[in-house]
């Protein structure tokens, strides 16, 4: 770990600690949302947008912070960097509730919780990671750990684009409108899990730094 002579502004850990566990909220949210009945999702959407904009609140902290801080404790660009794709997350979590609720959709593919299972699995470490990002030399399992989870979302995101553009010959006969609502919703939860990857690669930078 590098040493430094000037002491550094350390309240930028609770902060990211703060937005890590919001994010492990409204991923939450979104899975009870794609569970529930059609009747349910509005308020369960409506709670995700609430969580999303408790984030928006935690990455106004930070940004304010760091325009105001003189020693950071690492690079300026990396915790813009990490806090900008801790709020990506989020903002696609609530946009993918936002638009299963916009688009009243009703039976989603199992695909869809799938990739909500995974997200569930990167926010729960990429909380469990944020505590610790003051001995950030130590969380390398945690940034290979999320990598892995990513390559299992794409793996996921792949199928759900064959499952809904190229559908087994012998399969009924899809609404074309159905699918095309479909497919944004999978898009924008595949942009949550490469916003996780960002989070996990900019600490991998962020340790590679330090070392």
């Amino acid at each position: 770990m590098a040493f430094r002579l000037t002491p550094h502004e350390r309240g930028f850990y609770p902060l990211f600690t703060r937005a890590a566990e919001n994010i492990v909220i409204g991923i939450d949210l979104l899975d009870d949302l794609v569970s529930a009945g059609s009747d349910a999702r509005p308020a369960l959407a409506a709670k995700v947008k609430d969580t999303e904009h408790d984030g928006d609140s935690v990455t106004h902290e930070i940004l304010v912070k760091l325009n105001s801080t003189f020693v950071t404790p690492f690079d300026r660009e990396d915790i813009y960097r990490l806090a900008s794709s801790l709020d990506d997350v989020l903002d696609a979590v609530e946009e993918a509730a936002d638009r299963i609720v916009l688009y009243r959709l009703d039976e989603l593919p199992t695909g869809i919780p799938k990739q909500v299972e995974i997200l569930r699995r990167a926010a729960a470490a990429t909380a469990e990671a944020m505590p610790k990002l003051e001995k950030v030399d130590k969380l390398q399992p945690y940034w290979i750990h999320v990598n892995s989870l990513e390559n299992e979302a794409d793996d996921v995101y792949r199928a759900l684009l064959g499952e809904l553009l190229a559908p087994p010959d012998d399969a009924p006969p899809s609404d074309v409108l159905t699918v095309l609502k479909l497919k944004e919703v999978v898009e924008v939860l595949e942009q949550a899990a490469d916003a996780f990857e960002t989070v996990a690669n900019t600490v991998e930078s962020i340790a590679v730094k330090e070392s």
